[in-house]
């Protein structure tokens, strides 16, 4: 794969080149892209394409960080947009299961809950994070977005049971 190619790729169209914080920023894309897609195509489609960033994340770090193999450089968001997507994957399913697109909150507190762990990196998220390997940079946020995943379906039924009784 050429280098440029592979740039384009791991940076997610080159958003993780912003700053600062080019994991906020790779995630913002990430959340316009994915919202897109589930809006525009469905779910299934997320689903499909979160399945492709993920496989293609999996081949793509490792081919960028094989001289520096221990290496999770900050430009590389290819793992933010596969754990966002996996966690955005949770609220839209429960809008598909009632035969609707993705509203707002939803697909916002994915993204907030997604960096929230992604930052914090607690239990499992760190563990996969201190692997140090290419594997590793695409693990940890897989974690962070079940994590952010659940606890937005679990913020959700708490509005929808406290609030709308």
């Amino acid at each position: 794969m050429q280098p440029g190619f592979l740039r384009l790729i791991n940076t997610f169209f080159y958003s993780g080149l912003l700053r600062p914080a080019s994991g906020t920023w790779g995630s913002l894309a990430a959340l316009i892209v994915g919202w897109a897609i589930e809006h525009y195509l469905g779910f299934v489609p997320l689903v499909a394409a979160t399945v492709i960033v993920t496989a293609i994340g999996f081949y793509t770090v490792p081919a960028a960080l094989k001289d520096r193999p221990t290496d999770d450089p900050s430009e590389i968001v290819i793992d933010e947009v596969a754990g966002l997507w996996l966690a955005m994957l949770f609220p839209a399913a429960g809008f598909w299961m009632r035969d609707m697109s993705m509203v707002w909150p939803g697909p916002v507190a994915a993204f907030l809950l997604f960096r929230l762990f992604d930052i914090w990196k607690p239990g499992p998220v760190g563990r996969m994070d201190r692997l140090h390997t290419p594997q590793g940079v695409m693990l940890d946020d897989l974690v962070a977005g079940v994590f952010a995943g659940i606890c937005t379906i679990i913020l959700a039924a708490l509005y929808h049971i406290v609030l709308l009784g």
